[in-house]
């Protein structure tokens, strides 16, 4: 504690200090000024203005010193508590970390451990839990990997996700591997996805939310029938669709197939919805429950010349007039061919001047042959096949001058010109599947309406809204449209849209 006494005696200190300073600045400040004849008022009334200020500074200041007391610092300890640490966890190293990884296409198992510098032999300890094991089998770019890597020691632990709610950790336990699995919960909604085509498709309906799989659904799957994606579309027509989204720790993991789709094409509603009919896959059908997909496809070769029409010609190898049963499609050799239509496989395999030849049963006494393959595809007699399953490749086997695909199309046995033959129309929904699609395609119908209500303000007035869609679906589809004020596209001009037959 300090006491007046030394407090006392700083200040006289000081004093004495300041008055040595003065002094000498004064006596300064008079040789530089002071004239030979000695000095005049204005110079003695400046001289004395600056020994008052000194005094009174000297006087001053240290008062200050004493006056202000210094705080006093004050601590405080308070006690927290801290979650214990479990397992291996209470005994790691300062910097250790887990490390994520991710497989880059080409990548092995090998190759990625190697990376990390982990011996083999720890590799092979964790490749005989069968679940890991499983995991490398369908081990995909994209999958990640995370490592417990003490920092300059060895592999502990590794983690992956088996599936979208549950997480695998295995752990080494000296020469054992121990599995334990965390469950992660997830969250599953529908959702509206809407935007306008803009200048490009593919890119509104990225930012929109769609996936790729989710663009190829509606392009080639649900529209590619009354839509001609090249001609037929403008800067403001739009499209929505109903998926699932797949939610887990905030972040969105998988979205599901389309479930229903309308795409405004010009001021025209077309729409299209996911039904499975029992026993079979799902596929698109028109809100009146007619299926989207064609009975065939006019053409199971994609890219290709027609080369030889149906009828009597003279045979560019035997060179007698015959009857050419079929048509042929110039292709170059290994050009995929694809299933003209639903069907069970009837024959895989030679066959006189067909060469490598494919026939394909499509009920109802329909019939296709695909013959000259330069080899067959993945496909067996009796094997049940949708249509566009590549079913061979295109060659010149059997009696053929060059590499092209004959087709034949069969009812009843007997020969049909495929180019001008009217093609079946496909079998409708009716009964009970149809009630039950229709109840689906009410639900879709309604969340679509709700949505377009609310962020397109060109929609026509009065459409009936069923149920409500999710606040967040909205919300996400809201940011993935154009604002209103945007500047759009400039209009085609009239008779520029091709109509498809």
């Amino acid at each position: 504690m300090q006491t007046n006494g030394d407090g006392n005696r700083r200040k006289q200190r000081f004093r004495e200090r300041l008055e040595v300073l003065r002094d000498s600045e004064l006596h300064r400040h008079v040789r530089r000024h002071l004239p030979s004849g000695g000095w005049t008022r204005r110079q003695w009334i400046h001289a004395s203005l600056f020994t008052t200020i000194g005094i009174m500074v000297a006087t001053i200041i240290p008062g200050f010193s004493s006056a202000i007391p210094a705080p006093k610092a004050t601590h405080a300890t308070l006690a927290l508590e801290l979650p214990e640490l479990e397992g291996d966890a209470a005994q790691d190293h300062a910097g250790d970390s887990w490390q994520t990884l991710r497989i880059k296409p080409g990548q092995t198992l090998g190759g990625l451990f190697e990376e990390l510098e982990i011996p083999a032999t720890t590799m092979h300890q964790f490749l005989a839990n069968d679940d890991f094991k499983a995991l490398m089998r369908r081990l995909k770019p994209g999958t990640e990997i995370s490592f417990d890597m003490p920092v300059g020691g060895t592999l502990r632990a590794l983690r992956y996700d088996r599936d979208l709610s549950s997480r695998v950790v295995l752990s080494l336990k000296g020469e054992k591997v121990v599995e334990k699995v965390i469950p992660r919960e997830t969250t599953t909604r529908t959702v509206v996805l809407s935007g306008k085509v803009g200048s490009s498709l593919n890119r509104s309906a990225r930012k929109a939310g769609l996936t790729a799989a989710n663009i190829n659904a509606l392009t080639d799957d649900i529209f590619k029938y009354d839509i001609d994606f090249n001609s037929d579309l403008d800067s403001d027509d739009r499209f929505s669709v109903v998926v699932q989204q797949t939610w887990r720790e905030g972040e969105l993991v998988a979205t599901g197939p389309i479930e229903a789709a309308t795409f405004t094409v010009d001021g025209k509603l077309h729409s299209g919805f996911r039904y499975a009919r029992p026993g079979s896959t799902a596929e698109y059908f028109t809100a009146q429950g007619r299926p989207l997909k064609k009975s065939f496809i006019r053409m199971p070769i994609p890219y290709a010349r027609l080369s030889s029409k149906f009828g009597a010609r003279k045979h560019p190898v035997l060179g007698t007039m015959r009857m050419h049963k079929g048509v042929d499609y110039a292709a170059v050799t290994g050009t995929p061919i694809m299933a003209a239509g639903d069907a069970k496989v009837q024959f895989a395999g030679v066959q006189r001047g067909y060469g490598n030849v494919v026939i394909l049963d499509h009920g109802r006494g329909y019939t296709t042959l695909y013959g000259h393959m330069s080899r067959i595809g993945k496909v067996r007699p009796g094997q049940r096949i949708a249509q566009g399953t590549v079913i061979g490749y295109v060659g010149s086997t059997g009696l053929a001058t060059g590499p092209h695909l004959h087709y034949e199309f069969r009812v009843n046995g007997a020969h049909r010109n495929p180019l001008s033959i009217t093609m079946p129309p496909p079998e409708p929904l009716g009964g009970a599947q149809l009630a039950s699609f229709k109840t689906q395609t009410r639900d879709a119908l309604a969340r679509i309406h709700t949505v377009e209500s609310a962020i397109y303000a060109d929609l026509e007035p009065g459409t009936p809204v069923e149920s409500k869609v999710d606040r967040a679906a909205v919300t996400e589809v809201a940011d993935a449209t154009p604002a209103k004020g945007q500047k759009k596209g400039g209009k085609k001009k009239a008779g520029t849209r091709k109509k498809r037959g």
